[in-house]
């Protein structure tokens, strides 16, 4: 059977002849000359398409993948939330959209502007005296603020080689860490799913430069102990690290500044509402207490007679993380959400995102119980004991009914600590109704039982992708 053009890719919808400037193909007759000034250009074998094929096949694509515009995203860790359209209206304003990074910088004060007021807010939300809003996601935020924590101490000539992170961190702690130059070691653990307390004091040695911490945790699990954390890790002289991943089940209602954090890098796109997925960009701006505002990447934006502008006197800066000046157009819809939610609006958020997750927790007990039976934050760590087949296959199954997995051990930067293979992380967000969770559940429900009577199918799944499955056996 011949492939139709729902089927073909670009390469076989090839034409020799076809072009975007009429439908199908170039009009009978010789082929327009290119204007005097057009640059002479080399064949280098690209597919000649016409317009309407290239458009139906983009849009088809398009409709093939899964995102939460098109249905609940309950993956883990992830915070996969609405975006606002607003924001991308404000994203596409023709004074920020048509500025060329390489313009004279004195010539932006409208970003300038636009980054002094997002700096404050942000450390407003997290507690912090300094921001930067430069790294391109929360994984360059991360290096940023380690690169800021080894500058500290090595301005202050100590040599303190060793980074703490938890065994609940995301993996992208430990692989930061290391790229920064720091040794890394792994705090376990206690039977709560909280840091190990005693086994952080006894790993508190002077060689240690910072312990970086998630809270709450990758488990959806506050750590009730941050306070003594806090004490425990200053005694030692030193850093305490926040990973903000988390930041959207706390915002508005307490900041991880006054829990004792010295820095801490934003999710913007977890937290703030901006795209998330689909390989960037991103953001990931890192805020730090006074005594290390000195050490922050460049550029960061200050006021100086009531102007905005780029702050270019700062010795000690680490420099650059990336070249210009960070993704404008993601932070406008950072600003743009923050303006519209204010404070009140923040705290609504987390405490709806807290409460759609132990809503969640509460109905899908019954079938997946809670890790840790307790109160969740903004996620919730499900068993998979009472599969007969696996959770791997619970989840392929979810996306016959377009619902997207949640997270499984070993997926993407997420570790569980202990024997939790059968574990499944879901985040429902803030941006979820309760009828959109109930309809969630619902499916839960049907897969579940499909499950108990009908493992060849559940095995068998995803059974309405165009590509199904891929053999781990082999």
């Amino acid at each position: 059977m011949a492939a139709t053009s729902a089927s073909q890719t670009i390469i076989e919808l090839h034409r020799p002849g076809a072009a975007s400037d009429v439908f199908a193909g170039r009009l009978p007759g010789k082929a327009p000359m290119p204007p005097a000034f057009a640059r002479a250009r080399t064949t280098i074998g690209l597919p000649e398409v016409s317009e309407v094929d290239v458009v139906r096949h983009f849009t088809r694509l398009s409709q093939e993948s899964h995102g939460v515009d098109n249905g609940p995203y309950p993956l883990g860790s992830c915070t996969m939330k609405y975006n606002p359209k607003r924001n991308d209206e404000l994203a596409r304003l023709p004074g920020f959209a048509n500025a060329h990074p390489m313009q004279d910088p004195a010539s932006l004060g409208g970003v300038w502007e636009m980054y002094e007021r997002l700096q404050s807010m942000i450390c407003e939300i997290t507690g912090m005296d300094a921001c930067c809003l430069a790294p391109a996601a929360g994984a360059h935020g991360e290096l940023a603020g380690l690169l800021v924590i080894r500058a500290h101490f090595a301005q202050l000539n100590k040599r303190r080689p060793v980074v703490l992170v938890p065994d609940s961190a995301h993996g992208t702690n430990p692989a930061s860490a290391a790229m920064a130059g720091f040794d890394c070691r792994i705090v376990p653990s206690d039977l709560k799913g909280r840091v190990d307390l005693a086994a952080l004091r006894q790993m508190l040695t002077p060689d240690v430069a910072a312990f970086m911490l998630t809270n709450p945790s990758t488990l959806g699990l506050f750590e009730d102990q941050i306070v003594e954390i806090a004490d425990a890790v200053h005694d030692n002289g030193s850093l305490l690290y926040y990973d903000g991943a988390n930041l959207n089940a706390l915002m508005g209602i307490v900041r991880p500044g006054d829990m004792g954090f010295d820095v801490v890098h934003v999710n913007v796109h977890k937290t703030f509402s901006t795209p998330h997925g689909g390989g960037g960009p991103g953001a990931g701006p890192v805020a730090v207490k006074a005594a290390l505002a000195a050490y922050l990447p460049s550029p960061v934006a200050v006021r100086r007679s009531g102007v905005a502008q780029r702050d270019d006197e700062r010795p000690l800066s680490i420099g650059r993380m990336k070249s210009f000046h960070g993704h404008v157009g993601v932070l406008l819809r950072a600003y743009g959400y923050l303006r519209t939610m204010g404070g009140a609006g923040l705290r609504q958020a987390s405490e709806n995102a807290v409460l759609n997750a132990n809503y969640l927790q509460h109905r899908l007990a019954p079938m997946l119980p809670p890790v840790y039976d307790q109160f969740c934050k903004h996620e919730t760590l499900l068993s998979g004991e009472k599969l007969n087949t696996s959770a791997r296959q619970f989840a392929k199954r979810l996306i016959d009914y377009g619902i997207h997995p949640p997270t499984l051990v070993g997926a993407g930067c997420v570790y569980f600590p202990g024997d939790l293979k059968s574990a499944m992380l879901i985040e429902p967000t803030e941006t979820e109704t309760k009828a959109s969770l109930d309809y969630q559940v619902d499916i839960f429900r049907r897969v579940f039982d499909e499950d108990a009577t009908d493992e060849a199918l559940v095995e068998s799944a995803p059974l309405s992708r165009k590509i199904a499955r891929i053999d781990l056996k082999t």
